[in-house]
């Protein structure tokens, strides 16, 4: 058996290095949406924010912040990117702040909308 030094690439220093940066991504990824009276769930590029009606609702998402203004029957009033956009479920994804927008569903107590960067075409 021959012992050879370690690698460079290998170094007790640079191992520790590594994961401390995967740590760091991974909490970074975690901390990137944060919520008031609502649920968030988020991919890379893409965030489904389920809101409680009748509260302040509001999630912080994808670098930008969503709020529930307002429901009445199958619309809905939200901000995103500080643009208020009003719609309605089956349209097509409106966009603000670069941001594509839609409502998946409305009911008596919650509002789920989806919020995707890039374009949906």
């Amino acid at each position: 058996m021959t012992n050879r030094p370690l690698s460079p690439s290998l170094t007790p220093t640079r191992r520790a290095a590594g994961l401390l940066a995967g740590l760091a991504l991974g909490v970074a990824l975690l901390s990137g949406c944060s919520s008031e009276g609502a649920s968030t769930d988020c991919g890379l590029d893409a965030c489904t924010v389920t809101f409680d009606r009748g509260v302040d609702a509001s999630a912080s998402i994808l670098g930008v912040e969503a709020k529930l203004i307002g429901a009445q029957g199958d619309q809905v009033t939200v901000e995103v990117a500080g643009e208020q956009l009003t719609l309605t479920a089956g349209q097509q994804a409106a966009e603000a702040g670069g941001l594509q927008v839609t409502l998946d569903s409305v009911t008596d107590q919650q509002v789920k909308i989806r919020v995707a960067k890039g374009s949906s075409s």
